[in-house]
């Protein structure tokens, strides 16, 4: 996502002062189609514009080459180009590099309206907005056609050209074929203007949420790793003295949570933590963790972690199944705790680096890297018993609530 933002900051700078009449130089490059090896899969964009660029479609074989090219090859349109990473000589398809496998980039220039509905659908989804897109790309005398839905099915754009019928089928398809949760990007062959012809269907989805519950020194750095991949990070405690902004400038936002703990869940809704995002506890405050876990786990966030020693995760799990009424079991497996792979290291950025890693693992359904935590064992941890303390920092916020009171 952290690119999505780049190619959008880099087209508003090369289309500012052009809106009547839209640039000519410049290219949005997507790479739609791989056979074999590939660095970056269907979807990877690149933009080049006004002698710069951002973005990229392979690992660095190819980038310059498109760059140099870009604004000529779609000086009449839209066009579609192969490129082989294979080494070999004798190939016909320019450059062979190595790497293992054939690509094909879509060139599409700035001017076209298809290509500002793209970057417009790009642009909205860093807003929060999910967005279906079809492309069809130019070929058997046809320029490049394009249909973009809301994710409820309303048509926000469709290219002049595709006729009703056409228009129809792609509707038609894109709706019976896209959830929420789909592929990224998929391609198919549909009927389209009387032909056969390829269709890229792309789900546009918002950048990954991460909710950091804890602005300790160590939620720093996971603020700092989160922000390099794109997500969006809020930053939440119940401490103002910790919840502060200037400690976290790389987070989109940071809250206070009440000074009454019965007010957590209304804070939450406020803030519309949903199904699709992620969580991680760690806020050192026993007081915190216990009223926040039985609120969190019922939301089936696609990520929970917590924070913690296993004989303190282990209590604080039991207290909240019996809150809400599950079994240990139950909590258990909504949680991913200790949180983090099992990495090694202990300073907060290699703890950070842990639980990003264990974040991306699960957003892309590689719970075979997950560390083996999430089961009885969990429960049935040995180890003395933990003696829920109070945290110094809540006893020092409370003393100055007081004294704010009188």
């Amino acid at each position: 996502m952290r690119e999505t933002r780049e190619i959008i900051a880099l087209w508003h700078k090369a289309t500012a002062g052009h809106a009547d009449a839209p640039r000519e130089d410049g290219a949005l490059v997507t790479l739609v189609h791989v056979e074999g090896s590939s660095y970056r899969k269907p979807g990877a964009r690149l933009l080049a514009c006004e002698g710069a660029s951002t973005g990229s479609i392979s690992g660095g074989c190819l980038e310059d080459e498109v760059i140099r090219k870009a604004a000529w090859i779609t000086r009449h349109g839209a066009a579609l180009q192969r490129y082989s990473t294979l080494f070999d000589d004798t190939s016909e398809i320019p450059y062979g590099l190595g790497c293992g496998g054939v690509v094909d980039l879509l060139l599409e220039p700035l001017r076209l309206p298809e290509t500002q509905a793209l970057l417009t659908a790009l642009e909205q989804s860093l807003q929060g907005e999910r967005r279906i897109v079809a492309t069809i790309p130019p070929g058997e005398g046809s320029p490049l056609l394009r249909m973009v839905w809301s994710l409820e099915g309303a048509v926000i754009f469709v290219s002049n050209a595709l006729t009703a019928e056409s228009r129809g089928v792609l509707t038609t398809y894109a709706l019976q074929n896209v959830r929420e949760d789909s592929a990224r990007y998929r391609e198919t062959v549909l009927r389209i203007q009387g032909m056969q012809r390829t269709v890229f269907l792309e789900v546009i989805a918002p950048p990954q949420r991460l909710f950091v519950f804890g602005a300790g020194r160590d939620a720093q750095p996971l603020v700092r790793a989160a922000h390099l991949l794109g997500w969006t990070v809020t930053v939440i405690d119940g401490r103002p003295a910790l919840a502060r902004a200037e400690n976290f400038p790389e987070s989109d936002s940071v809250h206070t949570l009440p000074n009454d703990a019965a007010q957590y869940g209304e804070a939450l809704r406020g803030m519309g933590i949903g199904p699709n995002d992620a969580a991680v506890l760690l806020t050192h405050s026993y007081e915190q963790d216990r009223a926040l876990l039985p609120l969190l786990l019922p939301m089936g966030l696609r990520y929970l972690g917590l924070l913690g020693a296993r004989h303190r995760s282990r209590l604080l799990l039991q207290e909240a199944a019996e809150q809400i009424g599950w079994s240990a079991e139950e909590s258990l497996a909504r949680v991913h705790a200790p949180v983090g792979l099992n990495l090694g290291g202990d300073t907060p950025e290699s703890v950070a680096l842990s639980i990003v890693a264990e974040i991306q693992a699960v957003l892309h359904g590689r719970e075979e890297h997950l560390r083996i935590g999430r089961d009885r064992s969990l429960l049935e941890a040995s180890g003395p018993p933990y003696i829920p303390v109070a945290c110094p920092l809540d006893a020092a916020e409370r003393a100055h609530s007081a004294d704010r009171a009188k």
